[in-house]
């Protein structure tokens, strides 16, 4: 495959850090590079070196000559005086713009919610975000260079830009480098990984999770030989010494290797016992939404939401922005009154959130983070059952990725990820036994998401979530939730449920909007009396969806009082779940033709 750019012996320092020291690298076509680290090795700064946008201190970055290369950068360059369309096609002609379907598509998948004419200064970060996104990729270029172009987006417009970055170019034509964290998005669109860690950048193959394994293989590679170092006598260790280029040149990643590995490693949570200590914790009531509707001003938000969360029971929430997300989160922790229906919580209930304000760090921002955790319990419970383990303050934090000499500096220094993070260690200690994260994963990297999927793991209590982060999404919840129309509709075939039914709730509008051969007012189609049947029909379905959604959740309860060591009965239950489970999507996708036809 022919070159696109490279670097020869890059050399990067600032004041008080080396960042690199002699990388070698290359970008050839068809290469899709995701680049990941923990913050502050230099991602951005390798990035922003290949794009041409920083001078390394020695070495060179080289490009094939007439190439252009397209950079989405964490800064925001955009002019408040431009509209939308200015910003994103110039003063290109809109019938030019207009017919083509590539432009087309990019408005559609990022800025379909917002006004072509609205003025950029009258938009959000996020907007903004957005429309700097789509200026560039309306563009045509040879090599894209994105730095995190995830923030800011929902779960829909992720998947439309994984989509999109998949088929811009053909299979060997572009280039694509990208720095992020969303590990789904690594998945979908990388087909190299770069690792840039200790001055140094090291490629393996394929996306996050091929990488994962490949490093878990590394490491435990590194571990035997140094093991092997300890142990052998002088003379096995000068032969192993003088065989070691034979034997640590890296072989050719194999899967099967690699799935042996963790062959050994148990479930990620085991969740009847988690659920079992759950209810010792919470009880059987936890927080039950009863018919609860939510109004501002008159208009409707949440309507008619039956929601009952069971003791460990761990649901993640999808909707659209604006959909109604954080009014249901209020519900839950109680800062919202229902304007209809009544929220019930059990005696023993604790909520706590972990907001995406940072709230609890701000009377602490000229404090140092020692003095900080000694105000609080001093041990945490670990995991659970004979492998509980109690944790001081300074493990977990240890845990989540803070070094001792990080102790002794105030909290308005230290980084955004940190803060983060020490926030997170002020709520768990706090030892609540229903947990809401909001967008918990900003300012995190791949490394500090897996920690902390880590302690959420054996976190016995009732989670509730909320991001766009599908992977850790999917990663620590066991079932999720959509807000569709003001109500709560569950998602037994998860993301990708959710997924086809937004494309199909966007595709609906157009085909009811389509030319008539006759000008008339725009109807159903049905006549009085096929409304009324179809009507009648569409609440029989809510209300047996909403009897089953009970049953459901009733039977999942019965799972924590089950004899545990009754796997025919266990088996025989979940079963039965599954089977109501089935039987509830057929009834929601009858509700949602339904619900077409009668609009």
């Amino acid at each position: 495959m022919a070159h696109l750019l490279g670097a020869e012996a890059l050399h990067l320092e600032f004041p008080t850090k080396v960042v690199f020291d002699a990388v070698t690298l290359g970008v050839n076509e068809g290469d899709r590079v995701g680049i990941v680290g923990r913050n502050g090795d230099g991602k951005s700064s390798l990035l922003a070196m290949l794009a041409g946008r920083l001078v390394p201190d020695s070495g060179r970055v080289t490009a094939r000559g007439g190439i252009t290369i397209g950079v989405l950068d964490q800064g925001d360059t955009l002019d408040d005086d431009q509209t939308i369309g200015q910003a994103v096609v110039g003063d290109t002609p809109e019938h030019e713009w207009a017919g083509d379907p590539k432009v087309r598509d990019i408005i559609a998948g990022l800025l379909g919610d917002l006004a072509w004419d609205a003025r950029l200064g009258e938009l959000s970060g996020g907007q903004r975000r957005r429309v700097a996104l789509a200026r560039l990729l309306v563009g045509e270029h040879d090599v894209l260079a994105l730095d995190e172009p995830t923030n800011h987006l929902d779960v829909e417009a992720i998947t439309w830009l994984a989509g999109h970055l998949k088929r811009r170019w053909a299979p060997n034509a572009g280039g694509l480098l990208v720095v992020t964290h969303d590990r789904w998005f690594l998945d979908e669109v990388a087909t190299a990984t770069w690792e840039v860690h200790d001055r140094i950048v090291e490629p393996f193959e394929g996306g996050y999770a091929a990488y994962i394994l490949q490093r878990v293989e590394r490491d435990r590679q590194a571990a035997a030989i140094e093991q092997r170092r300890q142990n052998l006598a002088r003379k096995e260790l000068a032969w192993l010494r003088r065989g070691a280029p034979a034997r640590t040149s890296k072989p050719k990643f194999r899967i099967e290797a690699a799935n042996a590995l963790i062959a050994d490693v148990p479930e990620l949570r085991n969740p009847t016992e988690l659920q079992s200590l759950a209810v010792s914790r919470l009880g059987k009531d936890v927080v039950d939404l009863v018919d609860a509707s939510v109004s501002y001003d008159g208009r409707p938000v949440l309507r008619g939401i039956e929601w009952r969360l069971a003791p460990g029971e761990r649901t993640g929430i999808l909707g659209v922005n604006g959909a109604g997300k954080s009014t249901l989160l209020g519900l839950v922790a109680g800062n919202i009154t229902p304007t209809g229906g009544r929220v019930k919580r059990g005696s023993t209930v604790k909520v706590a959130t972990l907001s995406q304000r940072m709230d609890e760090l701000d009377e602490h921002l000229d404090e140092p983070v020692r003095t900080i955790i000694g105000r609080l319990r001093t041990t945490y419970t670990f995991g659970t059952g004979s492998k509980a383990a109690e944790l001081t303050p300074g493990q977990l934090l240890e845990r989540l990725g803070f070094s001792s000499a990080q102790l002794s500096t105030p909290v308005k220094d230290l980084s955004g990820g940190q803060q983060r993070r020490l926030q997170l260690l002020m709520i768990l200690l706090d030892q609540p036994n229903v947990l809401i994260l909001d967008e918990p994963t900003n300012d995190l990297d791949t490394d500090m998401l897996a920690a902390l999927e880590d302690l959420l793991d054996s976190w016995p209590g009732t989670l509730v979530v909320v991001s766009h982060d599908r992977y850790f999404l999917e990663r620590v919840t066991d079932q999720q939730y959509a807000i569709v129309g003001g109500r709560l509709r569950h998602l037994p075939g998860g993301v990708d449920e959710y997924l086809r039914l937004r494309e199909a709730e966007q595709a609906a509008p157009v085909a009811r909007v389509a030319p008539e051969p006759a000008p008339q007012v725009a109807t159903s189609g049905l006549s009085s009396a096929e409304l009324r049947t179809a009507q009648k029909e569409l609440a029989a379905t809510e209300r047996k969806m909403d009897r089953l959604s009970q049953q459901v959740t009733d039977a999942q309860n019965a799972l924590a009082d089950h004899d545990p060591s009754d796997y025919v009965g266990l088996a025989a239950e979940m079963a039965r779940i599954g089977e109501l489970e089935a039987e509830l999507r057929e009834l929601e996708e009858r509700w949602y033709e339904l619900s077409e036809t009668v609009e």
